[in-house]
This record gives C-alpha cells, structure tokens and sequence, in this order.
C-alpha cells in the first residue's frame, strides 16, 4: 500500500468536512465569536485565514480523517458494542473525542484549552447544529474537531496580533 501524500490528505479532510455539513466560514464564525471582543476591528476574513492556516497542519487533517471516520462508522452501525453504543449516545465519560479534539488545541498553545472549554459549552453557529441528536447523523468526533479547529485558530488570531503590537 502506498503512502498518502500530504496533497490528499489535506484534501480529504476538507472535503470529507464539507460533505459532513461543516464549511470553513462554519469555523470562521466561531472564530468571530470568541475573538470579536478582544479585537473590534477583527473582520471574518481575518478569522477564514486563521482557519485555513490551523487546516493545513498534518496532525489537523488526521485528526480531521480518523474523527469522521469514527462518526460514519457509528452512523452505519459498523461498530462493535459497547463501542457502537457510546458513540452514538455521545457518552460524557467517554472522553476520546475530546483526546482528538485536545491534539489539535495543543498545536497553538495554552490559550487553545480555555478558548475550547468555551466553545465547547457555548456551542454557538454550527456546534449546535451538529450536536443536534435529532438528525439521525452522528457528529461525536466531529463537534469536538471544529470546535478545536475554532479554538486553535482563535489561538493563532491572538499570538499574531499579540505579536503586531
């Protein structure tokens, strides 16, 4: 089998994003909510780069290609139980997805986990939407992901303006 390069990849985890519902101006507006206060002038272009930017790093897109995987396979009833079952509820105590979710925080620093425990509680724009049980779809990774896309972005946001001034 053949390695991946990081062409397809990358571009996997962004299409296999969008086919789930989720767009980078979904991030970008995230990114707008938790930053917006801090920086007035802050336009949602400004948040698009920053998104687009965290998307590009490797350990992002693999964590972006195993969270959906996992999702689709629940989706599908593919997994074995208790597996099966834990992901399809959602469980609080399960805390994988968080693990993945915290591997793409890390990658901008401390000021991720707080920006992420905020979201994540939040759940503004397009977290609810995929936290909506009703849909018959699965999101238990993917909610986390974007969230931590959203988190990590508005960490790199704050160290370049920190920088700028």
């Amino acid at each position: 089998m053949s390695k991946p390069n990081m062409d397809e990849v990358e571009k996997k985890a962004r299409s296999w994003m969008q086919e789930r519902g989720v767009t980078l101006e979904d991030i970008a507006e995230l990114v707008y909510f938790l930053q917006v206060k801090y920086h007035p002038d802050l336009q949602l272009a400004d948040c698009l780069e920053n998104v687009d930017r965290v998307v590009s790093k490797r350990e992002v897109q693999n964590a972006i290609i195993t969270g959906i995987q996992l999702d689709v396979l629940a989706e599908k009833g593919m997994l074995e139980q208790p597996l099966q079952g834990i992901i399809d509820r959602d469980e609080g105590l399960y805390g994988v997805d968080e693990i993945i979710a915290l591997s793409i925080v890390n990658v901008y620093g401390s000021i991720g986990f707080t920006n992420y425990g905020y979201i994540d509680k939040q759940k503004p724009g397009i977290l609810e939407r995929l936290n909506d049980k009703s849909s018959g779809e699965c999101h238990t990774f993917l909610d986390d992901i974007v969230g931590a896309i959203a988190a990590a972005a508005s960490s790199r946001l704050a160290h370049r303006a920190e920088n700028a001034e």
